[in-house]
């Protein structure tokens, strides 16, 4: 049976929390005492090494009246590692995708998707939203979608527009890359700024089409800089809507 039991983070899961726990899951009475500390230690994991999740499944009685947690699984919340650094050594590198890995070690906030135009943006709003207007837009354009959510948050220095660009261009299922930012704490013309620097600094790597967006704080001088630096696979878009059906036609004609 499901059962959901609140539990007082300040007092933590003791024992008798835990036996009230497998009583409203129906567990039978003889186990009541033998499962109890199971859910104590889970507790314990959960809240000791800042996990999102802690997972028993399956929990077996053995025919000696045991109870044993023969699989399990634990999400870690990565925004904690600075408080185990021994997390690091649990990581299974070869399963992860190697794309991501590249952007974890650059500390990049990137997804990979299954789509064709590439997605640059400042804020997870802003970037959600510019994976609906692409996906919206590339029903007109064969089809396409985007091919990952990146965001670069309030810092676009050459170095992270560099590192952002060098991991959605290393993905071979990118046929164009769409910038769509707002600057705010971070102007327009740093980010502008930020976009040449990192063309400059991948050189031939750069070669798919770039559709850059730009609005808000000092957008007319990003404007200008990208204008005067003339780099022919960069391609202003005046409104989000335009950039996203822009960078969707470019990724259906390199299809």
């Amino acid at each position: 049976a499901l059962a959901r039991v609140e539990v007082d983070p300040g007092a933590g899961l003791d024992l008798a929390t835990a036996k009230e726990v497998a009583v409203a899951a129906k567990f039978p009475a003889e186990l009541v005492d033998k499962v109890a500390p199971v859910f104590v230690k889970l507790y314990d994991v959960y809240t000791g090494e800042d996990a999102t999740l802690v997972e028993v499944n399956p929990l077996v009685l053995t025919e000696e009246g045991e109870i044993i947690a023969l699989d399990g699984k634990v999400s870690l919340d990565e925004n904690a590692d600075f408080r185990h650094p021994d997390h690091e050594a649990l990581e299974d590198k070869a399963a992860a995708d190697p794309l991501e890995a590249k952007a974890k070690a650059a500390d990049l906030n990137y997804v990979k998707l299954d789509g064709q135009v590439g997605i640059i943006g400042n804020g997870a709003g802003l970037v959600m939203s510019t994976l609906d207007v692409v996906a919206y837009a590339g029903e007109a354009h064969g089809g396409v979608k985007p091919a990952n959510f990146l965001d670069i948050g309030g810092g676009a220095s050459a170095a992270v527009m560099a590192a952002g660009l060098d991991v959605i261009l290393g993905d071979e299922q990118v046929k164009s890359v769409f910038v769509n930012v707002f600057g705010g704490i971070t102007a327009c013309d740093a980010v502008a700024n930020g976009i040449v620097g990192a063309l400059d600094t991948l050189g031939d790597s750069a070669n798919k089409p770039l559709v850059v967006r730009l609005d808000g704080n000092n957008v007319e001088e990003g404007r200008r800089i990208l204008n005067d630096y003339n780099h022919p696979l960069v391609t202003l878009a005046a409104t989000m809507d335009e950039g996203a059906d822009k960078a969707a036609e470019l990724a259906n004609a390199a299809a």
